[in-house]
């Protein structure tokens, strides 16, 4: 596929086909792929939860439900690959305390930033390989709780969850009655107030 219908196809897909598992070889390329995700000083701190078959249910029980999302995650559960993505900080401190790099502050969190970038390249991967995936948060009280079922150590921050499979009919979400903005609302070309294209 075009790298540009890639882009135009990516959009949040939030209920999958539960009889159809995504194929090992496809659930590596997304996961390698990833891996080219830009890095801050090739810090790469980042680190992905692979999650299938008894796993991932263990992921959802462990979750739980928000009252009034039941209809959602019974959907979002029906994906047979889920990714957690973790951004790692001391990665980057370790990183830029040595000798070519010698820094210790940034414009922005770039462990966080980074690892966003990784899960984007997972999402348009996905969709490369004719798959459906979206991207959602982590029910915050119960985070403590996921990284103990799974282990994750501490120093390792959860971003969210990335559930992957062949798409199924989706009720279209209601946030995409606002549209896309175009932009002649956010690129400002030389001065914040010149919106020109």
């Amino acid at each position: 596929m075009e790298f540009g219908e890639v882009v135009r196809r990516r959009r949040m897909v939030r209920n999958f086909d539960p009889d159809r598992p995504v194929p090992a070889e496809v659930r590596e390329r997304i996961l390698s792929n990833a891996l080219h995700a830009p890095s801050a000083g090739f810090s790469q701190g980042w680190a992905f939860l692979v999650l299938e078959g008894a796993d991932k249910e263990r992921y959802w029980e462990t979750a739980g439900v928000q009252p009034g999302r039941e209809d959602w995650v019974t959907r979002l559960r029906r994906a047979p690959l889920l990714v957690l993505p973790f951004a790692h900080e001391q990665a980057y401190h370790d990183r830029y305390a040595e000798p070519d790099k010698n820094r210790s502050t940034w414009t922005a969190p770039y462990w966080y930033v980074d690892t966003g970038m990784a899960s984007l390249l997972m999402l348009l991967t996905a969709v490369d390989e004719g798959l459906g995936a979206c991207f959602v948060g982590l029910p915050v009280p119960r985070i403590p709780a996921i990284k103990a079922e799974f282990g994750v150590p501490a120093e390792f921050a959860p971003l969210g969850a990335i559930p992957i499979g062949y798409r199924a009919p989706d009720p279209r979400s209601p946030s995409l009655r606002r549209g896309r903005r175009p932009t002649s609302e956010v690129v400002h070309r030389g001065h914040w107030g010149q919106h020109t294209e």
